[in-house]
């Protein structure tokens, strides 16, 4: 079975994770503390004990408030989740796994098993008990494809836990805890989804530590990169679209809006990073195309630092995510600016045969157009190009200041020495630049530049989750097939059927595999003596179990009998007893075929082989529980499904 990583190896991320648990469970403790204080405040009429409990509850605050400023520290530790590579990459932004309490599913599943599936229930204390490992397992996950792996299995296999447990009109009785990964504040629900979208929340969060791992220096890790937060970005998305009421902040939609844009913008910040690898960047196309990249960076980050600062969004999010992200969005403004003068001085006057092309991509290059000579005119003439680029590059020099004063003002990210280099080396690098081409005669006022256009050559894609790369096969197998075996189905206690065979057989009709149905019953045959009736499922023949044998196996088993006769158990699910005469003829009439249209569940068979996992996998608390067709009559698939008379 799979394995989490062993939370006692301490790596520097486990140590991270160790200490968000301990914080979560103080924030915790406190919270019951300060929930105990508030009723007895609002309780007692006595004014000493109220100025008591005012002075305790003042305390508890702002120890919360210390645990929350700890927990933000953690959350912006980047630099754990970086690689060790020597080339300086900027950091990016991963986000800690949602912490949970242990779960004890022993009693209440054999609890269930018995009352519902009339099964003992130490039977399946093994299938029991696996489950939990492969729960306990995923709280800690590796940070590589394993880890991934494992947490898509454990919620596919929540998929069979919902079927199988959880009936639409009451719950299993037990709670599942969550820890908010951003405030650290605990939650819990009855509901499995909020197990599934924790879930999901994981595997996204899991995904932004691998895309921070990567050496973004390399051309496989830049890749690997943007897998990753595409990745992540997709799997944000999916829990916002199918998850609605989360009670956790972090699972809000404004919260997975803002997670989402976040991860797009890391996405096209490797993608710029890849033009700067991948270009010869001594060619004037290739610099203009390096500069509208870097507006486009800037673009999204603006954007993600709008969606941080909102209102109810900014109380939660990390300052140093806030910042880092500011940071970002006036950097690569700066770097835009940058680019475009190092087109304009670095590259020689464009030869004729170029003339047509570079006009038309300095065109389309700025938002709005410099101010002076015709761009065919400027393009040619050097003094003219080396004009604007100084504009260009006063602008990069302005953004790069403001960068590191914005940088300056989290104590956090002052820690963080990559980003203070990668900063001061751009700004170093402007400043060396305007001085080389500012010339000491130079009377005239140095124009506004007009910004870059943003442009991009790769989008970045929001890549949903591919549950069904990951196969599992359902660990409450042996309760039989879904189809029938569900917690939505009821069904009355299993009857066992002695039946003799008469000169004309049994007397049904049989159709179906797992588990074979009764079709139809000849009146005064020795089955309609017995009492078997039609919708009647075979169980069992002489004491084997039949639930997911196939029709020609239940044919043998029965054919194979001699005098003695046969026991047969059945079972008749609730809601399924013959119609009336007059709703039979009406059937009989509508379907044209002489026999009840079918009940989808009964021809699904296997719902695990005629339907991918992915499209099973869409769970929702928006949609109410579809409507099956229920068993209006007798539960028929269509005709000649392999039906004969026995």
């Amino acid at each position: 079975s799979q394995q989490g990583c062993d939370p006692f190896a301490q790596t520097q991320r486990s140590k991270l994770q160790h200490r968000r648990a301990r914080i979560n469970q103080q924030i915790n403790k406190e919270m019951r503390m300060r929930a105990g204080a508030e009723n007895l405040f609002r309780a007692t009429s006595n004014h000493k004990v109220k100025e008591t409990v005012a002075l305790e509850l003042s305390y508890v605050n702002s120890n919360l408030q210390l645990l929350k400023e700890e927990l933000e520290e953690l959350n912006s530790s980047m630099d754990v989740y970086q690689n060790d590579s020597e080339s300086i990459s900027v950091p990016m932004i991963p986000l800690g796994l949602k912490e949970t309490k242990e779960l004890d599913l022993l009693a209440p599943l054999k609890d269930f098993i018995s009352e519902h599936y009339g099964e003992e229930g130490v039977l399946f204390e093994k299938e029991i008990k696996e489950f939990m490992e492969l729960r306990q397992a995923m709280r800690t996950p590796s940070r590589n494809e394993a880890g991934l792996e494992l947490l898509m299995e454990y919620y596919n296999q929540l998929y069979f836990l919902d079927s199988r447990f959880f009936p639409p009109t009451k719950t299993l009785g037990v709670f599942f805890h969550w820890y908010d990964s951003l405030t650290g504040v605990p939650s819990h629900q009855r509901a499995l989804a909020f197990e599934k979208g924790s879930v999901l929340f994981n595997l996204g969060a899991l995904h932004t530590q691998i895309g921070a791992r990567q050496d973004r220096a390399s051309l496989p890790g830049l890749n690997q990169a943007i897998d990753a937060f595409q990745k992540a970005a997709g799997a944000f998305n999916y829990l916002k679209e199918n998850f609605s009421n989360a009670p956790s902040l972090d699972m809000s939609a404004a919260s997975l809006t803002m997670l989402v844009r976040l991860m797009v913008a890391q996405v096209q910040e490797c993608v710029f990073e890849k033009m700067t690898l991948l270009r010869a960047q001594n060619d004037f196309l290739a610099r203009l195309q390096l500069a509208q990249e870097a507006a486009r960076v800037e673009e999204v980050y603006s954007l993600v630092h709008q969606t941080m600062s909102q209102p109810h969004v900014k109380d939660y999010v990390p300052f140093s995510w806030t910042t880092m992200v500011h940071v970002k969005s006036e950097h690569f403004k700066a770097l835009s600016h940058y680019f475009a003068a190092i087109a304009l001085c670095d590259c020689p006057a464009p030869s004729d045969a170029e003339l047509l092309e570079q006009e038309k991509a300095f065109l389309q290059f700025h938002v709005t157009m410099p101010e002076g000579p015709s761009l065919r005119a400027l393009l040619q003439d050097p003094e003219e190009r080396r004009k604007l680029g100084k504009a260009h590059l006063k602008k990069a020099i302005m953004k790069h200041e403001e960068a590191m004063r914005i940088h300056g003002l989290c104590k956090i990210l002052r820690k963080m020495d990559i980003l203070q280099e990668v900063l001061s080396f751009a700004h170093k690098r402007s400043l060396s630049k305007y001085s080389e081409i500012d010339h000491e005669e130079d009377f005239f006022e140095t124009g506004e530049a007009p910004d870059i256009h943003p442009k991009t050559h790769q989008k970045p894609e929001i890549k949903s989750p591919n549950f069904s790369q990951v196969k599992v096969t359902d660990l409450f197998h042996r309760l039989g097939p879904l189809s029938v075996f569900s917690a939505k189905n009821k069904w009355y206690p299993a009857r066992r059927v002695h039946l003799m065979r008469g000169e004309n057989g049994f007397g049904f009709t049989l159709r179906g595999d797992s588990p074979v149905l009764i079709a139809g019953v000849i009146p005064g045959g020795c089955a309609a003596e017995a009492g078997l009736k039609e919708g009647d499922y075979i169980i069992s023949v002489n004491g084997k179990d039949c639930k997911w044998s196939k029709h020609a196996e239940v044919v043998q088993l029965l054919k194979s009998t001699g005098k003695e006769g046969v026991d047969i158990g059945v079972i008749t699910l609730q809601g399924s007893e013959c119609p009336k005469a007059v709703d039979r003829k009406a059937a009989v009439m509508s379907s044209g075929s002489g026999m009840l249209k079918s009940n989808k569940e009964n021809s699904r068979k296997s719902l695990m082989n005629s339907k991918s996992a992915s499209t099973l996998l869409v769970w929702s608390k928006k949609s109410k529980r579809s409507k099956k067709s229920t068993y209006s009559g007798v539960p028929f698939t269509a005709v000649g499904d392999n039906e004969a008379m026995y």
